[in-house]
């Protein structure tokens, strides 16, 4: 997800890497066509505050002497801590300065409440896979290389090109497709995609050749190519991002609605992704029992028993070990009760006002002479000395008859 936060008095902030230093780009291009605004990019993760400060006197002599407005690009203003923030406030609210700042994080969570509140943000997607191959294509276009259906044996388009003195490229429409594909929306990754997968096939084919005078063959770059010159996952997954609790949300939940494939597919993600395999495993012992509980008791032994041998064995192998968890947990019967009922203790010690009550004294325990004497112990009934049931207060008396199952907090 990419975010562009833009302030109502002129503040901007975005969300990806590309997309973000592109959008900073066609402004800066724009005002300096037209000379009425001066644009400054900085980065948070090697600006200082000192450095912040400066930017901001310059602005307001540029704005004074020369009445040119300033535009500041904060790259990664995330990296800056709430105080730092602070900094830019009373600038961008009396119009000094046209604050663009660009972040990969979600801005909730990252960018002071105070700064945020006086933002507009635009949330920049992903491209679509059809973009992505405009993208694709207007490259290939510009580098020379020529765009081929699927090759099966010789063709007599790319035999043409043997007796050229270069050799000519040919990329598979299916290797450009792949590559749409797997890059999840980011231009920047499918060009790098790309462009490694070329210059390792023109590489290749140099190291073979025995003699550089003779006929250049052609060059072919296929599928196969293209997925080791990526040589990476294509899930992309931020273990320290929004992604990490997008994903383990839609897991929790899914498990919740007792819908194993979808379960299956949001352990995947993260898994692929580079998750931490126990991460995962203790989400599943805590929902085990918080969504679980009591309608299926073997749940959470089956979770623990998953977390002890992801431990042991570690991945890729503990992922059939998770896989058979989730399902396990899907399809099990589900039950809040025990969570619902807990809850309602802490609330009723958490709204309880004055001391708390004190423990009955036949329920304490009386180990020495002077706690017997002080009537510690006294009146307990043991009860397996009874063959019935036994009639006894386990409660503080102001409490007695509550039932946490069904009491529903009145003042929280």
């Amino acid at each position: 997800m990419n975010y562009t936060l833009i302030l109502l008095t002129d503040l901007l902030l975005f969300q990806t890497v590309s997309s973000q230093t592109t959008l900073a780009h066609i402004i800066a291009s724009s005002s300096k066509r037209n000379g009425t605004v001066r644009f400054v990019t900085l980065s948070a993760t090697s600006t200082s505050t000192n450095e912040v400060r400066e930017v901001i006197k310059q602005a307001q002599n540029e704005l004074r002497l020369f009445k040119r407005k300033t535009v500041l690009f904060i790259d990664e203003i995330h990296r800056f801590n709430k105080s730092q923030q602070d900094t830019f406030l009373p600038h961008v609210e009396c119009g000094t300065v046209t604050l663009i700042g660009a972040t990969t994080e979600n801005p909730s969570f990252q960018v002071n409440s105070a700064l945020l509140s006086r933002c507009r943000v635009i949330v920049l997607e992903r491209l679509s896979v059809e973009a992505m191959g405009s993208i694709l294509n207007r490259a290939v276009d510009a580098l020379g290389i020529r765009v081929v259906p699927v090759v099966n044996g010789e063709d007599d388009r790319l035999a043409s090109a043997a007796h050229q003195s270069e050799p000519q490229v040919y990329i598979e429409q299916k290797a450009l497709d792949t590559i749409a594909h797997l890059c999840d929306g980011d231009a920047r990754a499918g060009l790098n995609g790309l462009q490694l997968a070329v210059q390792a096939r023109v590489a290749a084919h140099r190291a073979g050749m025995p003699d550089p005078s003779r006929d250049a063959p052609h060059i072919l770059i296929q599928e196969d190519h293209v997925k080791e010159g990526l040589q990476r996952s294509h899930i992309l997954y931020d273990k320290a991002g929004e992604e990490h609790y997008n994903c383990i949300s839609a897991l929790h939940k899914s498990l919740r609605g007792s819908h194993e494939n979808a379960a299956l597919y949001w352990l995947g993600r993260m898994l692929e992704g580079g998750e931490d395999p126990l991460y995962v495993a203790r989400r599943l012992v805590r929902f085990a029992s918080e969504d679980i509980g009591l309608a299926d008791p073997a749940a959470l032994p089956q979770a623990v028993s998953a977390f002890q041998a992801c431990h042991f064995i570690g991945m890729p192998e503990c992922e059939v070990i998770l896989a058979q968890c989730v399902v396990y947990l899907a399809r099990a019967p589900k039950s809040v009760d025990v969570y619902k009922a807990y809850s309602n203790v802490k609330a009723c010690l958490r709204n309880h006002r004055g001391p708390l009550p004190p423990v009955p004294l036949h329920l304490r325990n009386a180990p020495t002479r002077l706690m017997k004497d002080l009537g510690y112990a006294k009146g307990y009934k043991y009860n397996p000395a009874f063959s019935s049931a036994v009639e006894q207060e386990y409660l503080p008396e102001e409490l007695r008859g509550m039932n946490f199952f069904t009491w529903t907090p009145t003042d929280q």
